[in-house]
C-alpha cells in the first residue's frame, strides 16, 4: 500500500533541495533586525506551508540536516528505519525524501504525487500501526545486501508491536544514490 505514490520533483531535483530552513531563517533573522530597529516586538508569521514539525509535531529528517547514511548494510537499515519512523509519525517530507525514486516511478505510471498518495496511506493505516511504525527496527538477520550499493529489505525484517504483511507495508528496495539510500521498488 505505500510503494503507490510519486515525489512532486524529478530525480535530478531531489538531489538540489532549495533550502528552505535558511530561507526561513533569513526571513526570520530580518524580521528580527527590522523589528529591533523599529522597537516594536513584532512576532514572526507562521509559514504559509506547514512543516513538518508543524504537522506531524516532530521535525523530519530532511530538515533537521541529518547526515546522509553510510554506504553499508547499516546504513541501508538506518535510512529504512527513518522511512519507518516517518510512516508511523506521517512525516511526509520524510516519507517522500526516502521513497522519492520508487514515488516517482509510481507517479510516471499514473499514480499521483507522494504527498498526496502518502496521505491516503496515512489514512489506510490503523492507529496501532502507526504506533508500531514509530518505533520499528530492522532485524539485520533478514536483509538482503544484493550488491554493495543494492539492499533488499523484505517485510519479515520489520519488527514492531504490529504485525505487517506484503499488503499493507511490503517488502523495498534501497539503493545508494546521490550519496543516500533511497527506496527504488
Amino acid at each position: 500500500m505505500a510503494a503507490a505514490c510519486g515525489p512532486e520533483k524529478t530525480k535530478e531535483d531531489a538531489g538540489a533541495k532549495p533550502s528552505q530552513p535558511t530561507s526561513s531563517a533569513s526571513a526570520s533573522a530580518s524580521a528580527s533586525a527590522s523589528a529591533s530597529a523599529s522597537g516594536s516586538t513584532r512576532t514572526e508569521e507562521p509559514p504559509a506551508t506547514p512543516t513538518a514539525t508543524a504537522r506531524t509535531g516532530k521535525p523530519s529528517a530532511v530538515s533537521t540536516g541529518e547526515r546522509p547514511s553510510p554506504r553499508t548494510k547499516e546504513g541501508a537499515i538506518r535510512r529504512y528505519e527513518q522511512y519507518l519512523h516517518a510512516l508511523g509519525h506521517e512525516d511526509i517530507d520524510t516519507v517522500c525524501d526516502v521513497a522519492g525514486p520508487a514515488a516517482k516511478r509510481a507517479e510516471d505510471q499514473g499514480f499521483g504525487p507522494c504527498t498526496s498518495t502518502y496521505t491516503a496511506v496515512f489514512q489506510m493505516m490503523s492507529p496501532a500501526q502507526k504506533k508500531a511504525l514509530q518505533t520499528a527496527t530492522v532485524d539485520p538477520q533478514r536483509v538482503a545486501v544484493r550488491t554493495p550499493g543494492k539492499i533488499e529489505m523484505p517485510v519479515e525484517a520489520v519488527r514492531s508491536s504490529a504485525t505487517f504483511s506484503e499488503s499493507d507495508l511490503g517488502s523495498y528496495t534501497l539503493e545508494y544514490l546521490r550519496n543516500d539510500w533511497y527506496i527504488t521498488d
